[in-house]
């Protein structure tokens, strides 16, 4: 098992790209962690309702299929969200999952119907000691991570580190990631306008004495209202403290499995600016590229970040998104930052 090495198959125009996906499957061995009997997490984002941004379930089918072939057990999973949207509860977030297509395999909301399924994991290391492993995870024997490369407003891309580190974790771990980045408050230039206010899926933002007050435990430190602020008064910095904090989270979820019982599919494709959370769809980046197949998180995203036109999206969202992939590298985690791409 080769944790430098990425295989990669290019999205080529009127292609069978379902053939092509198989023959990936094939020369990368990535099934090779499945062994008779495993129950198998297949870890995914189904796309909010709405957006319709996502991988397309045909090839989440075939893998699954694939999975099954080899004596396999599958199953789909993903976390409940944080925020108040289709997908923050088990009931809501399977709904959404045959919504979005994906009703032909077992649902299993990795973390329960309310998010209270989790196990803690100590991470030794002193920006977040703990991390709650969503329980589905924890128990399975086998994972696929099968992640759709996007952008991200403060990871400025996401792909299998983003999948496993805010997928794979409870809603606690989720907001303790989010609140290593700091939020600054410039309130002499608030006109009390409320637009923050207005924007916020929880309502944080709060007008007392003609200024913007933002101080409840619970905010994510999104930059949703610095984005709805029309003065410049909500200020989101150091973002790449999201950045370690989802290579911790990632490290422990991995902590989890053995080494070779984990595998990796990044879908390079439709290259939105914004990541999948959202009900409404984002700005594409640019074309196509393909999609890579290999053993090693850090490795994959570090092949998929070169392919795309992460530097746009860095600046775009005023961060870094190769410090998850150095953090990660630094936490001792298998792969190579500049991996072996073997096109098949």
């Amino acid at each position: 098992m080769n944790y430098d090495r990425v295989f990669f198959t290019k999205w080529r125009p009127f292609s069978n790209m379902l053939s092509r996906f198989d023959r990936l499957l094939k020369k990368s061995h990535v099934l090779d962690v499945i062994e008779p009997g495993d129950l198998v997490a297949v870890k995914l984002h189904v796309g909010e309702l709405g957006n319709p941004n996502y991988i397309r379930p045909f090839f989440v089918k075939h893998l699954i299929d694939k999975i099954k072939d080899k004596g396999g057990k599958p199953f789909l999973t993903d976390t409940t969200t944080y925020y108040p949207e289709k997908r923050s509860n088990g009931y809501d977030h399977h709904g959404t999952a045959v919504a979005n297509g994906f009703g032909y395999a077992q649902f299993v909301c990795a973390d329960g119907l309310k998010g209270g399924y989790v196990v803690p994991v100590k991470t030794g290391d002193e920006l977040i000691p703990e991390i709650e492993v969503a329980g589905a995870l924890y128990e399975a024997d086998a994972m696929i991570v099968v992640t759709h490369v996007k952008g991200h407003p403060l990871a400025g891309v996401g792909g299998a580190i983003k999948n496993l580190g805010m997928g794979g974790v409870s809603k606690k771990s989720k907001l303790v990631q989010h609140r290593l980045v700091d939020m600054r408050l410039e309130v002499e230039r608030c006109n009390a306008c409320g637009s923050c206010a207005k924007a916020c899926r929880f309502g944080f933002p709060r007008i007392e004495n003609d200024h913007v007050v933002i101080d409840s435990p619970e905010c994510m430190h999104c930059p949703i209202c610095s984005n709805a602020c029309p003065e410049g008064v909500i200020i989101i910095e150091n973002r790449e403290r999201l950045c370690r904090g989802l290579a911790i989270a990632t490290k422990a979820v991995l902590d989890t499995f053995r080494p070779e019982k984990v595998a990796y599919l990044n879908f390079a494709v439709t290259l939105s600016t914004i990541c999948d959370c959202g009900p409404t769809q984002a700005e594409i980046l640019g074309p196509d590229v393909g999609i890579f197949a290999g053993f090693s998180a850090l490795s994959i995203d570090a092949a998929s970040f070169s392919s795309i036109d992460y530097r746009k999206l860095n600046e775009m969202h005023k961060t870094d998104c190769w410090e998850q992939v150095r953090y990660l590298a630094s936490l001792g985690v298998e792969g190579s930052q500049e991996p072996e791409i073997k096109e098949v």
